[in-house]
């Protein structure tokens, strides 16, 4: 039987500053669940609803903070899967966070080797999982809940891996990081036009800038202002449309900003814009187009969760051979790390409490990326898999992972010539990190 489990010009005016953005307290979330029971409680994928929660050590960090997250799992999808009533003690929960907004990230998180006693067919317990993660841009980021994995150690190891239906899941902790200054500027502009002959006005738009503040529209050229300048006021809500007239060939930029002078800190910009000569050439218009490419998760497919080895026969022994049933792993995370699949195997148990051990089943990996993956699938090295694990496929960190990998291995148990006769069964299991 297989298991599977898988588990961000220069001056200076005095103004007062804009409110600074307020991080939010965290709140329980549901999301939709797809857990997939270990093979042997014989039971269907369950398709159910979790509540979870994310809570940290810091909900206003600054630049370079390592922030503690904490991943409580309030209510899970699954329960356990078999009759048999699991002892205290024997659950170990790891997961994953979505950071998202000002940075992007997956956070891995891990809880402790702890819980209540769980009756046969019962629902598991809450349970909690902490993990970090370096804060490495200023703004506003949220966390959501991911995928989860409960293993269990008794009698065998065993894993439910629960994994978010339509990712990501909904956002359940907001945290406001600062560059060190204690403030965030969130003022922008926006441009009517990318550009215009000169004498022509274009329409400058502004958001978050300090309710009732004077703004000044300015022309720039690199890290000089131009002779273009313009004054609107900003309204209730911090918010201003006003026209700028550009006159000098030399602009190359728009910016506004609160005070005297250009300040960074007060204002935004510069925003593009071309001067394209005066008279004669007609109207132009321009339209800027943006778009966005969301970063995904890390997950794997297997197609099928039972392997079916050759005989040997009694009083020769030798070599009990099968294939791995194929694994797709899709990283669409679109960050600098790489992954691991490991993978490792139980006892082999057959009648009369016969056994042969872990360390007779050698596997010898196949790994192959499809093309047009930034990153390149490394099988792991032929050998012993073992009780104690072994390296099934990998990828190296890199300024630019992800693509879709197929992974294979060719398995060989060593059967003792004078093993009892009858039909024996060991548990894989293979985890993505």
């Amino acid at each position: 039987m297989l298991g599977a489990g898988a588990l961000l010009v220069t001056g200076g005016g005095v103004l007062a500053a804009p409110a600074q953005a307020m991080p939010t307290a965290s709140v329980p979330v549901d999301f939709p669940t797809h857990c997939i029971p270990p093979d042997i409680a014989g039971i269907p994928p369950i398709d159910g609803t979790t509540k979870a929660e994310i809570t940290v050590d810091n909900s206003a960090p600054e630049v370079g903070d390592t922030v503690t997250v904490t991943y409580t799992v309030v209510e899970p999808a699954a329960s356990n899967p078999v009759d048999l009533a699991l002892p205290a003690d024997i659950m170990t929960p790891t997961g994953k966070v979505a950071v998202g907004g000002a940075q992007t990230a997956s956070v891995t998180v891990a809880g402790p080797k702890k819980n209540a006693p769980v009756p046969g067919k019962g629902a598991f317990p809450s349970f909690s999982m902490t993990g970090t993660f370096e804060v490495t841009a200023p703004g506003r980021i949220t966390l959501s809940p991911g995928d989860y994995n409960i293993h269990t150690s008794y009698i065998m190891e065993l894993d439910t891996p629960c994994t978010v239906t339509d990712p990501p899941a909904p956002v359940s902790q907001t945290i406001i990081a600062t560059d060190g200054g204690g403030q965030v500027n969130e003022r922008a502009i926006r441009l009517g036009a990318a550009s215009g002959g000169a004498g022509e006005a274009v329409t400058v738009t502004g958001s978050k800038f300090t309710p009732g503040a004077a703004v000044t529209l300015a022309g720039t050229a690199g890290d000089t202002r131009t002779a273009d300048t313009a004054t609107v006021e900003a309204d209730g809500s911090g918010g201003f449309s006003g026209r700028l007239t550009v006159t000098d060939p030399a602009t190359t930029g728009i910016v506004a900003y609160e005070g005297d002078t250009w300040d960074p800190d007060r204002g935004a910009g510069p925003q593009p814009y071309t001067v394209t000569g005066g008279g004669g050439e007609g109207q132009r218009g321009s339209q800027r187009l943006g778009t966005s490419v969301e970063a995904g998760t890390l997950s794997m497919v297997q197609d099928g969760d039972a392997v079916e080895m050759s005989a040997v026969d009694f009083g020769r022994g030798g070599a009990s051979r099968g294939s791995l049933r194929t694994v797709t792993v899709e990283d669409f995370r679109g960050g600098p790390a790489g992954w691991s699949l490991t993978g490792r195997v139980t006892d082999f148990t057959g009648p009369g409490g016969a056994t042969i051990d872990a360390s007779a089943l050698g596997w010898t990996p196949v790994c192959a990326t499809r093309t047009g993956s930034p990153s390149t699938c490394a099988a792991g090295s032929a050998g012993t898999v073992g009780s104690g694990g072994a390296t099934l496929a990998s990828t190296p960190d890199g300024p630019l992972t992800g693509g879709v990998f197929t992974v294979d291995a060719r398995l060989a148990l060593d059967v003792p010539a004078y093993a009892a006769p009858g039909a024996y069964s060991g548990v894989l299991t293979l985890t993505l990190t």
